[in-house]
C-alpha cells in the first residue's frame, strides 16, 4: 500500500479525484490542514468527493502531525513530487509503504518541508514529472494519478488487501 499526502489542498474536485483514485488503488490518503473545503457529507456530495467513504482518508492538523501518524503506521520512505525535483518520479524504485507528498495547487510545498525531506532521505527525495519547458505544472489530481500508478505498476499492481502467508 502507498500513502498519498496532499499538503493544504484547495480545490475540492482535485481532492475528490484523488480520493477516488485511492479508493480504486488501495492507497491511503492523508490531508494536511487547512483544507480549502469541508469534508462533511453534504459538502462532499456537492463537491464530487463522494468516494470519501470508500477510501482511507486521514486529516492532520499540520505536517508534523502527519509525519507522526505515518511513522506510527510504519510508513516507508517519503518523496515529494515537485516541479524542479532532482530526479524523475519514474526513476524511483517504489516500495509498498512509500509516501508521496504533493503541495497545494497554488503554492506547492514549502521550502522547509522540501529541505526536511532532502536532509532525512537524500536529494532524490524530491522528484518531478517531466513536462515541456515554460509550461505550468500539471493538475494536482493528474500528477497524483501518474505517480501512484507508476508505483503500483512497479509492484505488479499487487492488491494491498491480499496478504501472502509467510
Amino acid at each position: 500500500m502507498f500513502h498519498i499526502v496532499l499538503f493544504e489542498p484547495e480545490i475540492p474536485p482535485n481532492t475528490g479525484n484523488v480520493i477516488r483514485l485511492c479508493a480504486n488503488t488501495g492507497a491511503e490518503l492523508h490531508l494536511i490542514k487547512p483544507l480549502g473545503f469541508d469534508l462533511d457529507r453534504r459538502s462532499v456530495r456537492r463537491a464530487g468527493l463522494d468516494y470519501r467513504w470508500m477510501a482511507a482518508v486521514h486529516v492532520h492538523e499540520n505536517f508534523a502531525a502527519c509525519r507522526t501518524a505515518l511513522a506510527a503506521q510504519g510508513a516507508g520512505r517519503w518523496f515529494a513530487i515537485e516541479t524542479g525535483g532532482a530526479g524523475r518520479y519514474d526513476e524511483i524504485a517504489w516500495q509498498p509503504g512509500d509516501v508521496m507528498i504533493f503541495g497545494s495547487e497554488r503554492r506547492g510545498l514549502p521550502t522547509a518541508i522540501l529541505e526536511e525531506l532532502k536532509t532525512e532521505f537524500a536529494a532524490n527525495a524530491i522528484a518531478s514529472i517531466p513536462m515541456r519547458e515554460g509550461n505550468r505544472s500539471l493538475n494536482l489530481s493528474n500528477s497524483v494519478a501518474l505517480v501512484l500508478y507508476e508505483a503500483w505498476r512497479q509492484n505488479g499492481f499487487a492488491d494491498p488487501t491480499t496478504r501472502i502467508p509467510l
